[in-house]
C-alpha cells in the first residue's frame, strides 16, 4: 500500500507524536447557523453540530484537545448555556480529541458501544503501521447504545442511529427531525475521496448503507453536516454515494478477476474518478489502497 502522509496520520487519529508537531494556535473555528437553534462549527477536525435552546447545549464531536477553549467560545458566541452533551461520531482523535477535557468539567458523553471499547484500549492502524494509545478514561463515553437512541431536547427529536462497519465499526448518524439537519460523521467526505478504517471495522460496502441510511431521511432542502467538507446537500451526498458504488463493482470485479492489490493499483481503474474525487486528504494511489482492502474477496 502507498505510504500515507504523515499529516493525514494526524488528521484522523491523531496519536501524541503528530498531534505535537501541529499547531492549533492559528486555527479559527468558523460558526454557520443551518436552522434554529442549529449550527455547524469547522476547526481543524472532524465537522462539529451544534445544537441550543432551552433544554441547554449539546454538540456532536469536538475537534481536538488543544482547540477546546475555542470550540467553547464558539459555542458561547450562540448560547451562555453550559454544553451538556457531546455526541462522538467515531472514535478517531480529531473527532473525540476534547472529550477529556469536557468529561472533566462534567459534560455528558454519549456514543456507540464499540467507541467506548476502542477508546479504552490501544488501537493499531494498519494503513498507517501506527499505534494509537488509549484515550484518557475520562474522555471515555458514559452513555452508549448499541443500534439506535434518540434526544428530546430543544424542542427537537433527535435521532441517532448506528452504521454498522462504515468508516469504523463504532459509527453514528445523527438525525435533527425538526431542523432537517444530519450529521454523518465521516461515512460522509463530501467533494474527495474518504478514509476507510479496515482495521477499526470500516468497509465499503457499510459506507454506502450509510449514504443510503442518511438519503433515505433526506429532502432537497436538509443540511447535511459530512464529517470532513463544506455543509452539503443530498444532490452531494447522492454524487458522493455513486462513486463508492462504482468503486465498490471496480474493485470486486478485479478481485474476481484474480488482481492482487498491486496489481489493482497499477491498473488505474479509477482513473476517471480521480480528477473530481482525488483532491482531498488522500491521493488517488492511497484510496484505491484503502479501497481493495474495504472490499471483501468473493
Amino acid at each position: 500500500m502507498p505510504r500515507l502522509p504523515p499529516m493525514l496520520l494526524a488528521v484522523l487519529v491523531t496519536s501524541a507524536a503528530p498531534l505535537a508537531s501541529q499547531n492549533f494556535d492559528s486555527v479559527t473555528i468558523t460558526r454557520q447557523r443551518l436552522a434554529d437553534g442549529v449550527y455547524l462549527l469547522q476547526g481543524a477536525g472532524g465537522n462539529i453540530g451544534v445544537s441550543t435552546g432551552t433544554d441547554g447545549v449539546f454538540i456532536i464531536d469536538d475537534d481536538y484537545a488543544p482547540l477546546t477553549p475555542k470550540v467553547k467560545a464558539a459555542v458561547a458566541g450562540v448560547s451562555i448555556s453550559p454544553i451538556r452533551f457531546v455526541i462522538n461520531t467515531h472514535w478517531h482523535r480529531d473527532h473525540t480529541g476534547g472529550n477529556a477535557n469536557l468529561g472533566g468539567e462534567g459534560v455528558i458523553i454519549v456514543a456507540q458501544e464499540n467507541v467506548r471499547t476502542r477508546m479504552s484500549k490501544e488501537q493499531f492502524v494498519k494503513a498507517f503501521d501506527a499505534k494509537v494509545p488509549a484515550a484518557p478514561a475520562v474522555g471515555w463515553p458514559v452513555i452508549t447504545f448499541g443500534e439506535s437512541m434518540a434526544f428530546y431536547l430543544n424542542g427537537d427529536t433527535v435521532e441517532v442511529l448506528h452504521a454498522r462497519a462504515a468508516h469504523t465499526d463504532g459509527d453514528a448518524i445523527i438525525h435533527f427531525r425538526k431542523a432537517n439537519v444530519i450529521h454523518t460523521g465521516d461515512t460522509f467526505f463530501n467533494g474527495f475521496y474518504p478514509f476507510i478504517d479496515v482495521s477499526a471495522g470500516g468497509t465499503l460496502d457499510g459506507m454506502i448503507a450509510a449514504a443510503d441510511t442518511a438519503l433515505s431521511r433526506s429532502n432537497d432542502e436538509t443540511r447535511i453536516i459530512p464529517g470532513h467538507g463544506p455543509l452539503a446537500n443530498r444532490s452531494q451526498l447522492k454524487a458522493y454515494r455513486d462513486m463508492l458504488a462504482t468503486v465498490r463493482i471496480r474493485v470486486a470485479r478485479a478481485k474476481i478477476q484474480g488482481m492482487t492489490a498491486e496489481q489493482f493499483l497499477n491498473a488505474n481503474l479509477l482513473t476517471d474518478l480521480d480528477s473530481i474525487w482525488g483532491k482531498g486528504f488522500m491521493t488517488p494511489a492511497q484510496f484505491a489502497a484503502v479501497a481493495y482492502t474495504a472490499v471483501p474477496r468473493p
